[in-house]
């Protein structure tokens, strides 16, 4: 009786043991598997990679002032492949540069290979297109007189141009000599809306065209020019004097007008311009403090008529504070 009480407990102590030693056991794979999984994300974490593909500026190192390089992509298309970070931080600062090396090259044609400089080392990349032909050519600039152009046939029956004016009247050229003897004229493009029955006062690009009216390849400054242009009635036309009136003025100031501009041309019919006598030009005053000049546009509208030539006249404003 006593042995079995004394085997009962020595069975209920080793299973005690065995389940500690079980537990232990566990819970150690736990912790093992834990931290291998966190090493592993760790490391995953720190050797992910990313490619990306961006569009970057292609630069010339070249003589710019005594060459022209024609030929070669505004842009190129790069390919980096690295480190996640460093290559989304290099894909949206774009801190490193593409270049062609054209300094120890001479006029002519030639292949180049493409370069890029400032890349982490961690950095691959790839530059698409890899090679890139230009053509270098001698640099000339030459200026030319600027003519005007538009569509005459836009113009409505019974309506007539009259001599085109242009703010710009001489135009730099700057070019690869090859284009530059190219250039025929140079005009600015005036477009003239179809039934045109006003004197158009616009915008008008500068253009360089060859023999055949096709454009030449250079660089215009200025590229752009306001131009005027006088549309009347094929009516009869009246010399008329200018009568300059100050308005929106300020109360104790007295305001002293004048124009180089003393007559100017108004086109209408008999019955209009026999009514017509002087010109009323109105000026605003309210900004001039003490001495402006000022570009005023004639009003037709309120004159009674078809047209003005010049359609604008320069007004110089005194003001004196009584």
């Amino acid at each position: 009786m006593k042995n079995e009480r004394y085997t009962t407990w020595l069975y209920r102590i080793l299973a005690l043991i065995l389940a500690i030693l079980l537990f232990s056991y566990v819970n150690s794979t736990k912790s093992s598997s834990n931290n291998q999984s966190s090493s592993t994300g760790s490391t995953t974490s720190l050797t992910a990679t990313k490619t990306m593909t961006v569009s970057v500026p292609l630069q010339l190192n070249v003589n710019s002032n005594k060459y022209f390089v024609t030929g070669y992509p505004q842009k190129v298309r790069v390919t980096l492949k690295g480190p996640l970070a460093l290559v989304t931080t290099t894909a949206n600062t774009q801190n490193f540069k593409v270049y062609a090396a054209l300094s120890d090259l001479g006029v002519g044609k030639h292949k180049v290979t493409l370069h890029q400089e400032g890349l982490n080392h961690e950095i691959e990349s790839t530059i698409k297109p890899e090679k890139i032909t230009v053509d270098i050519e001698p640099r000339r600039t030459v200026s030319f007189p600027v003519k005007v152009r538009y569509n005459s046939q836009n113009i409505a029956a019974g309506y007539s141009a009259g001599k085109a004016t242009s703010d710009t009247t001489t135009v730099k050229a700057t070019g690869a000599a090859n284009e530059i003897s190219r250039v025929k004229q140079v005009v600015a493009q005036l477009t003239v809306p179809a039934n045109t029955k006003k004197t158009i006062s616009s915008q008008a690009v500068i253009e360089a065209i060859d023999r055949s009216g096709k454009t030449v390849n250079v660089i215009l400054t200025p590229s752009t020019t306001t131009v005027n242009l006088p549309i009347t009635s094929d009516g009869q036309s009246k010399k008329v004097g200018v009568n300059l009136n100050a308005k929106n003025g300020s109360s104790g100031t007295t305001y002293k007008l004048s124009s180089d501009t003393t007559k100017v041309t108004a086109y209408g019919s008999a019955t209009q311009l026999k009514k017509l006598s002087k010109v009323d030009v109105d000026v605003d005053v309210s900004d001039v403090k003490s001495q402006a000049t000022k570009t005023v546009t004639l009003d037709t509208s309120d004159n009674n008529v078809t047209a003005f030539d010049p359609t604008t006249i320069k007004v110089t404003v005194k003001a004196t504070t009584k």
